[in-house]
C-alpha cells in the first residue's frame, strides 16, 4: 500500500475545502440587475437642471408605463411577492429570489389550506388538491383513519427531508408537491 506524504494529504484536504466553498458560493443567487427601462428612470435623479430633470422623468415614466402595459416588466408589491412565495411552497425554484429584495422575507415553513378534491391513486396513496390550486401526493404508505374530503383542513409543513401533510388533524403523512 502506498503511503502519501503529509504535505500531499494537506494539499488535497485544502483543495477539497476550496472546491466545496466555491460550490457554496456559486449556489448563492445572483442579484438581478435593474431593467433598462427602470434604470433610465433612476438615472434622471442625476440631472442638475430642473427642466432637463423633469423632461427626463416624463420620458422615463412614459416608457415605464408602456413597458408595463406590454408586459415587458411587471411591478410587484411586497404582498404580491409573499403570495407568490406561498403559492410556490413545496417547489424548489431559485428564480423566486427576485421577490426577496429589501427586507428579509419571513421563513415560510408551513401552509394551511382547505381541500377541494381528494382521491386515492392506484397505489392507495392520497392525492389532495387545495384551494390555491396546489396538488400534493402522499409519499409514504401510512393509512389515514378518516378519508379527506372537500372542506377538510390541510396543513403542509417542511420536514428535515421533504414535507409532512396533516389532514383534519390526523397523524401526518409524508408528501410531495406535484402541481
Amino acid at each position: 500500500m502506498t503511503q502519501f506524504p503529509k504535505r500531499l494529504k494537506l494539499a488535497t484536504l485544502g483543495l477539497t475545502a476550496l472546491a466545496l466553498a466555491g460550490t457554496a458560493v456559486a449556489a448563492e443567487p445572483k442579484t438581478e440587475a435593474r431593467t433598462a427601462v427602470f434604470q433610465n428612470l433612476m438615472d434622471c435623479k442625476g440631472k442638475t437642471e430642473a427642466a432637463e430633470r423633469l423632461a427626463c422623468y416624463d420620458a422615463a415614466v412614459a416608457s415605464l408605463d408602456v413597458a408595463e402595459k406590454k408586459g415587458d416588466i411587471v411591478v410587484v408589491d411586497r404582498d404580491q411577492a409573499r403570495a407568490a412565495r406561498k403559492q410556490a411552497f413545496g417547489f424548489s425554484m431559485p428564480s423566486l429570489a427576485m421577490f426577496e429584495r429589501g427586507e428579509k422575507p419571513e421563513d415560510l415553513d408551513r401552509v394551511t389550506s382547505n381541500v377541494t378534491k381528494a382521491y386515492q391513486g392506484g397505489d392507495r396513496k392520497w392525492v389532495v388538491e387545495l384551494e390555491d390550486g396546489a396538488v400534493w401526493a402522499q409519499n409514504d404508505s401510512e393509512i389515514l383513519a378518516r378519508a379527506p374530503k372537500p372542506g377538510s383542513k390541510a396543513e403542509i409543513r417542511k420536514a428535515s427531508m421533504g414535507y409532512f401533510m396533516n389532514l383534519d388533524g390526523q397523524r401526518a403523512v409524508r408528501a410531495r408537491r406535484v402541481k
